[in-house]
């Protein structure tokens, strides 16, 4: 058993969780659809409504240790193709290999349009997607995704060690496949998803910028694991800003085994002492096993993400 089953009881890949707004439900206000939440590991999910598909930072080839630090990265097409066979838009928070890598064939085999900055663009350029499926943007504006609403909010990188890991633009296109080290980061976007019933934001990285997200709010907050050993305070400001009801953990584990096997936590990671700080924060902890899926009741009437 991995250590991060005997640490928190974690049921095997795939389990399924059922989670509805009671309130929605009681008020007449429940507009019969739900919005899944299928959380693919490191930062990446997949956001599925009943006519509407967004995928956020997909990782999923998770090349071993040898091969990321030492050679070229080659998507797993195949693997992509079986696990997400449909997306309408596919957003990246930050164009690092662990949150990118898998976002170009996935825009190739479903026509998706790959979402982000300048960077993520020439991502997109390097791995031969057509400009029609290319959207940058500088973040502070919404982009229509069908009858949904999309919005990057500039955000920064956390520290490793101390230091941010390949920071930089990406100002050509890269060589594709790439290394580990061709891929900076690029601006940094926190992800705002609004269904019209529910809102979905996404912190991918171990750090952001308060003025931000001041003024936005959100039912759901998809936040980095790392985060709270790399920034004071990370957690309850997170959650003070944004106000959602229920945080789902990611990027805790560590990227290298493949995403059917059991999962290895970060070492710096206490996912125990994440979950206290969450509820101590005053929202609820929904954990997620890899490829787990949550579903939350739409509201006709959603908070907007303003």
């Amino acid at each position: 058993m991995s250590l991060l089953k005997r640490m928190i009881g974690l049921k095997p890949a795939r389990t399924e969780w059922f989670c509805a707004e009671d309130a929605a439900l009681d008020d007449g206000n429940y507009t019969g659809e739900t919005i899944e939440l299928t959380y693919l590991g490191t930062a990446g999910f997949v956001v599925k409504g009943r006519e509407r598909t967004v995928v956020l930072d997909p990782y999923l080839s998770r090349p071993n240790l040898r091969r990321t630090f030492a050679a070229q990265l080659v998507p797993d097409a195949e693997l992509t193709r079986r696990l997400i066979p449909h997306a309408d838009d596919v957003l990246i928070g930050h164009a690092h290999y662990d949150h990118i890598l898998d976002a170009p064939d996935l825009c190739r085999q479903t026509g998706a349009r790959l979402i982000g900055s300048r960077s993520t663009v020439m991502v997109g350029r390097a791995a031969g997607l057509p400009e029609a499926q290319l959207v940058e943007t500088a973040g502070r504006e919404d982009i229509a995704s069908g009858t949904w609403k999309v919005r990057g909010l500039p955000s920064r990188h956390g520290k490793l060690f101390g230091r941010i890991p390949f920071p930089g633009d990406i100002d050509f296109p890269p060589p594709w496949p790439p290394k580990m080290g061709d891929l900076k980061h690029g601006l940094v976007l926190n992800w705002l998803i609004d269904t019209g019933g529910v809102t979905i934001a996404h912190v991918d990285s171990a750090d952001f910028i308060n003025e931000e997200l001041k003024g936005h709010r959100c039912d759901v907050l998809c936040l980095c694991a790392i985060g709270r050993k790399s920034r004071p305070n990370y957690t309850r400001e997170v959650i003070d800003l944004l106000k959602p009801r229920w945080v789902v953990p990611c990027h805790w584990d560590t990227m290298i085994t493949p995403i059917h096997e059991p999962p290895d936590l970060i070492p710096t990671v206490d996912i125990p002492g994440f979950l206290k700080e969450i509820r101590d924060a005053g929202a609820e902890p929904l954990f997620t096993p890899m490829l787990g899926r949550l579903r939350f009741a739409a509201r006709a009437c959603a908070r907007p993400a303003t």
